[in-house]
């Protein structure tokens, strides 16, 4: 009996062995031979070379470049499509796929039935999409380097990481540069997004249609709008960082249920737009947007702090630092509303009132869109009496004789210091 049992374990582990075979590749044709041949759990190897053409993997393995290993789809289609599950792609040159993105080309072009994909330590250069996926389960993206073609219009570029259908997605630490947007989710939900940097491009990380999803630690600089949501729900945006963006930090286009928190925004500047026009910088611009909390941010030393338009008024505000900006506050709306919570409301660097109990809350309600702020969105030239004490006298004069407001924002629990953003405990819900 037990001669039978170490037959039959020594017969499984033959079997085993031959099912993960390892092969090293040192040109196109030994690659295309071996992807054609490979069996689910076998690793193949690309050793330093120039790999022509598009590849197709069908089954589950594991392809692993050497230093300097790289395909080259020669500006034709995508360069490596994935049709099968738990594949895993490590360390390659991918480059030169087509720029057609309508039929998809892609640095790795991910079909239906691609799931639990592991891609890591891959360089990817070229004009279509870096990484596309469409209807797909738990695909991993870790520590890429992806980069379009700045030379191209931003719009009819390809998007770094596009994924549509996708449930559960895992993208960290991945570098991103002149594409159209670094991260493009739609109809996706239950995603994890942290440590990625966004450089050149249209938006760092852009939400249609997903729910459930979390993004922390990213950082965007020199892009055209920072954290696009739209039309999702149930997003915790948290320390994230914006700087030097054209037209927003974050945007929140009805969206409803998300939660922004501890994000740092700062440097929102279009050199081309005005408030009048509603085409300057935003922080955060808030549109048609519900039931969403706004904590602990900074958005500062930009056009605008916080533009808010459109049915955007049922949302919660507190604890953020509105600092420095050319407008803090822009609010295009005809209800009163209140930006505190809890007896705390918001630091704002231009606030001119006391503390007299020294409790850290200002003793008078701060009005940070009055109607001498609405005189400056139209003449901003008239800034430069902002401080002035005939602009100061003529607030109090307002706050003592107007009736009580009707329309426009109050904090009537303003902060006196400038608090540090808020510490999070874990990083996924």
């Amino acid at each position: 009996m037990k001669l039978h049992r170490l037959f039959i374990g020594l017969l499984c582990f033959a079997s085993c062995s031959s099912w993960a075979a390892l092969t090293r590749v040192t040109d196109t044709d030994s690659l295309t031979l071996a992807l054609g041949k490979a069996q689910d759990g076998d690793t193949i190897v690309l050793a330093t070379a120039v790999y022509n053409g598009s590849f197709s993997v069908t089954q589950s393995i594991h392809l692993k470049g050497e230093a300097g290993a790289t395909l080259d789809a020669q500006r034709q289609g995508s360069a490596l499509i994935v049709e099968a599950a738990k594949v895993i792609i490590e360390g390659l040159n991918i480059r030169h796929w087509g720029r057609d993105l309508y039929y998809r080309d892609a640095g790795i072009l991910l079909q239906q039935g691609a799931d639990n994909v592991l891609i890591t330590a891959n360089r990817l250069e070229g004009d279509g999409f870096g990484i596309y996926g469409e209807h797909i389960n738990a695909p991993e993206i870790l520590a890429n380097s992806i980069s379009g073609n700045g030379a191209i219009y931003v719009l009819d570029r390809g998007d770094g990481i596009y994924l549509k259908h996708v449930t559960a997605p895992q993208i960290h630490n991945n570098q991103l540069i002149f594409v159209r947007d670094g991260v493009y989710l739609e109809s996706v939900n239950h995603s994890r997004i942290s440590e990625n940097q966004f450089t050149k491009l249209q938006y760092g990380i852009h939400y249609m249609y997903t729910q459930t999803d979390e993004a922390w630690q990213n950082q965007a600089i020199a892009v055209d709008g920072g954290y696009a949501l739209m039309s999702s729900t149930d997003i915790y945006l948290h320390h994230n960082r914006v700087n030097q963006a054209r037209d927003f930090g974050i945007l929140l286009n009805i969206t409803e249920s998300c939660h922004v928190q501890a994000n740092s925004v700062s440097n929102i500047h279009n050199p081309k737009g005005t408030v009048e026009l509603g085409n300057e910088g935003k922080g955060i611009f808030i549109y048609a947007a519900q039931n969403n909390r706004i904590e602990d941010n900074e958005f500062s030393h930009s056009d605008t702090g916080i533009s808010m338009a459109m049915g955007g008024e049922k949302n919660r505000l507190w604890r953020n630092r509105i600092v420095a900006n050319q407008t803090q506050v822009k609010y295009v709306g005809d209800a009163q509303l209140e930006w505190s919570y809890q007896g705390q409301g918001n630091y704002w660097s231009q606030y001119q009132g006391w503390d007299l109990d020294s409790d850290g809350i200002g003793d008078l309600v701060h009005r940070p869109n009055d109607s001498l702020d609405k005189l400056f969105w139209l003449y901003p030239e008239a800034k430069l009496l902002m401080e002035s004490p005939v602009v100061l006298l003529l607030r109090w004069v307002e706050r003592q004789f107007q009736p009580q407001a009707t329309s426009g924002i109050s904090d009537s629990f303003p902060l006196m210091r400038w608090g540090e953003p808020a510490q999070v405990d874990g990083v996924s819900r």
